[in-house]
């Protein structure tokens, strides 16, 4: 894969992490599912080296850069076979929230154990009746005294079992207007009232998922992360890097696949002639690595906004940058499989548990139909049938 335009340093770092994830690979990544386990080695050695908080400020043990930066280090990771899902979760929302947000103890608390791989945390937002949809999440959060209660549900929050916190999306009554706004919560996972339930999934991964129980959770006072009043602001600086790390997990497991296909194409023979040499078979190759460049093209863009602090023009291509990468990674999967064919299923070449793996991105963090519909009202100004 030929790099986009990046600047020496971001070149030496793809080619960097590309290193490290050759030497863990997709069998390391497959051994760890089905041992039941997290790929601890491989976060431990990529927060030793510095990868994992890349994007944290440098006063607080990060790299300095931005999530441009830490797309490079998922992207590669996947590239490689052995991408890390917490990536998405911990440095990229978790911690771009708090180094943007925080308080000043907060981000002493959090920042360095983030960006070193010492500490993790989880992020909650996504509910049984509201997906990801900010203006129908119902779990609140009233005051107290000095202290918070939340009380509510979330489902599919990945990696409870492992995080030293979750990050609660909840919502607070406006004093002024009586309305609901959201708010950003650190809680502990040993909290009296806080409950996890591990979902039974289909998709194999080393990052399990959890419904959880919020019941009068009490929190102190600084518990909060940012102000009370910022709403969607907050919210929204979360939100965006995680479709771009979205788009660069996609990206990376697509160019995985696409990596073995072509291997395959290329020393498959029948009656005398590799298969990668009949049109058939290399021209849905090369539309899946023209799909995976462009997705790769709009990520970059995304993040150079995110980084630029254009938090409303990185909205927008985080959405489109996350939509394309899914789609790309979907048909460079589904292209693998079938150029290796009876092959693409056997646990040999490790391309058949992909075939589930990639519809992921197009289902999360936000489905492709959502994604849709806010390029069609917010980008293309059409109407709102809802």
């Amino acid at each position: 894969m030929t790099p986009v335009i990046e600047s020496e340093e971001q070149k030496d770092l793809r080619a960097a992490v590309a290193a490290l994830g050759k030497r863990y690979g997709r069998d390391y990544i497959t051994r760890t599912v089905a041992e039941g386990r997290h790929p601890a080695e491989l976060w431990a050695e990529a927060g030793k080296l510095g990868y994992l908080g890349v994007n944290l400020p440098e006063e607080y043990g990060g790299g300095g850069g931005g999530v441009t930066e830490l797309s490079i280090v998922l992207e590669e990771l996947g590239a490689a076979g052995s991408p890390l899902l917490m990536l998405v979760v911990s440095p990229a929302i978790c911690g771009t929230v708090i180094a943007r947000f925080g308080t000043e103890e907060q981000k002493r608390t959090w920042l360095p154990g983030i960006a070193d791989g010492t500490r993790t945390m989880a992020f909650g937002i996504t509910e049984p009746d509201a997906g990801s949809n900010s203006h129908r999440i119902t779990t609140t959060a009233r005051r107290d005294g000095d202290d918070w209660l939340l009380t509510g549900r979330k489902v599919f929050i990945s990696g409870v079992d492992i995080a030293d916190a979750v990050l609660i999306v909840g919502r607070t009554e406006d004093a002024r207007t009586g309305r609901l706004k959201p708010c950003l919560f650190i809680v502990p996972p040993d909290a009296e009232g806080f409950q996890r339930n591990p979902i039974d999934m289909e998709l194999n991964a080393a990052e399990k998922q959890f419904e959880l129980v919020l019941d009068d959770v009490r929190l102190p006072a600084d518990a909060l992360v940012g102000d009370e009043d910022a709403g969607l602001l907050q919210l929204f600086a979360g939100l965006n890097p995680e479709r771009i790390m979205t788009a660069a997990f996609a990206i990376g497991m697509g160019r995985y696949a696409l990596s073995r296909a072509l291997d395959y194409a290329r020393e498959r023979t029948v009656w005398k002639t590799p298969i990668g040499a009949h049109q058939a078979i290399a021209h849905p190759l090369a539309r899946a690595h023209i799909d995976l460049e462009l997705a790769r093209l709009m990520m970059h863009k995304a993040a150079h906004l995110y980084d630029a602090g254009d938090d409303i023009g990185a909205g927008e291509a985080a959405n489109m940058a996350k939509y394309a990468a899914g789609e790309a990674c979907v048909n460079a999967v589904d292209q693998a499989v079938h150029t290796l064919g009876g092959n693409g299923l056997t646990r040999e070449y490790g391309l058949a548990s992909l075939i589930t793996a990639a519809r992921v991105a197009r289902i999360a963090p936000v489905s492709r139909e959502m994604i849709l519909n806010y390029v069609s009202h917010q980008s293309l100004g059409l109407p709102k049938s809802y």
